[in-house]
């Protein structure tokens, strides 16, 4: 597979940010009561991702290690700032919805995690399509929980009525809860298609049972690093 639509493909499936590496769950849980509202947190985090990984890649040279995690924060909060006004200026009803969880972008571990892990060791372009694939996995899994939230909660999806007015919508999958629920459906789905994550990989013939393996994986991960 290209290595560019290979970081496309680990973003969305293998190193799913949500439903694999299980990080940025605090939006999940917060906004993701609509699909609207997925679908935009989750564009407006690619969009920073995308740039972040981009600036940083190039600057991975010129920021001395001493100061790297601050600089990768002036970057992102310089991007959130610019997107958050964005956002009020163009789309006022989708700022309202998602409110302080904008800036809040800023310390999203999503985007810091890939500054890190990722952006600060390899050129632009691969850079750039690692958030791209990260940023498409966060957006589909944050729209398809508004999704199933909005329709089992409200009837509705994006704002239209697809159950009818009949059916007594079940109001927990509009609060907090609801959020823990629909991932763990999601997760249980991987799991039973046999989609394999990334820890998996580690280790030759590995069950997904952890619990037996644990210590082979600890030192999979050692060597890897």
């Amino acid at each position: 597979m290209n290595k560019y639509l290979e970081r496309i493909y680990n973003g969305v499936i293998k190193e799913n940010p949500t439903l694999v590496m299980m990080l940025g769950m605090c939006p999940v849980l917060a906004v993701s009561t609509r699909a609207l509202n997925g679908i935009g947190m989750g564009l407006s985090t690619m969009a920073v991702l995308i740039l972040s990984n981009v600036v940083i890649s190039l600057l991975r040279k010129a920021i001395p290690d001493d100061v790297r995690l601050p600089a990768y924060i002036v970057i992102v909060a310089s991007l959130v700032t610019v997107a958050e006004l964005l956002i009020q200026a163009y789309l006022p009803s989708l700022y309202d919805s998602l409110g302080i969880y904008i800036p809040l972008i800023v310390v999203n571990c999503i985007i810091l995690g890939r500054a890190e892990a990722y952006a600060n060791k390899v050129g632009p372009m691969l850079a750039a399509f690692d958030g791209l694939g990260m940023g498409l996995g966060f957006t589909c899994s944050l729209t398809l929980a508004g999704s199933v939230r909005e329709l089992l909660g409200n009837g509705t999806i994006f704002g239209y009525q697809v159950l009818p007015e009949s059916i007594q919508p079940i109001g927990i999958f509009v609060q907090p809860p609801g959020a823990f629920l629909v991932i763990a459906l999601f997760i249980t789905i991987m799991n039973a298609l046999h989609i394999r994550s990334r820890q998996k990989e580690l280790v030759e013939g590995c069950d997904g049972c952890c619990s037996a393996c644990q210590s082979k994986c600890e030192k999979a991960e050692e060597v890897t690093e």
